[in-house]
């Protein structure tokens, strides 16, 4: 199950920063669900992080 949530999160976040790419090289702006979908990935990396960090922290006390 987590390889299936990891594969998904590795192909959406690999397609928006292309597709970022290539828009920003042909001077278009991003279609707006493509802006979504980034700051959705954003959120949960952050989330994990954070999340990850606050283990690490509770497993070294």
């Amino acid at each position: 199950m987590v390889e299936t949530a990891v594969f998904t999160y590795g192909l959406l976040a690999s397609f928006v920063l292309s597709a970022a790419s290539h828009n920003q090289r042909a001077q278009r702006p991003n279609p707006a669900i493509m802006n979504y979908i980034g700051y959705v990935l954003f959120g949960m990396s952050v989330a994990a992080a954070v999340l990850l960090t606050g283990y690490a922290v509770w497993q070294l006390a």
